[in-house]
């Protein structure tokens, strides 16, 4: 009897996910891919040629340790004085709404992947790459935020509120 009235109980389970608010001023895009969450437009700035794009990644709870994004990060934005992006770049970590966020800040020459695994690279110079790891119960998210100096300098006070809006439930 309690068998069966156990197995007569349906029972539906959403999965936890992340949720934010972005800006009103970002365009949202069609994801092109299952791994990306969601993806923006970032208008540019006055004398860029270019607008920036935001996009949210969630590999299915891999992706890589932190240090393993670090280091591909640094590798996609090159020094035009020779030096390493390690160097130079900033990175920290912070609590936001009970997340452990690990943060990424680089400017230089634009250096990576045109599409995963090609050869052919970006060469956009006077670019800056924001990026972060958020670890969750879920496995990790990864933001990052590609192009100009001047775009991604009008839009930095936004980027830090839709940061802050990251949630995992």
């Amino acid at each position: 009897m309690l068998l069966s009235l156990l197995l007569s109980v349906a029972v539906s389970v959403v999965p936890a996910t992340l949720t934010f608010t972005a800006p009103p001023a970002w365009t949202p895009k069609a994801v092109t891919s299952m791994m990306r969450v969601g993806e923006f437009v970032l208008p540019k700035a006055d004398g860029d040629a270019e607008d920036a794009s935001l996009v949210v990644y969630f590999f299915g709870g891999t992706g890589g340790t932190v240090q393993a994004n670090l280091d591909r990060w640094f590798g996609q934005i090159a020094q035009p004085d020779g030096r390493q992006t390690k160097d130079v770049a900033t990175t920290s970590s912070r609590l936001i709404n009970g997340l452990s966020v690990t943060l990424f800040d680089a400017r230089g020459t634009y250096v990576a992947e045109v599409t995963p695994g090609s050869p052919e690279r970006f060469n956009k110079p006077g670019y800056r790459m924001r990026a972060a790891v958020i670890q969750t119960k879920g496995g990790p998210y990864f933001i990052k935020l590609v192009g100009p100096l001047n775009t991604i300098a009008r839009w930095d006070k936004d980027y830090e509120s839709f940061l802050q809006t990251l949630n995992y439930k």
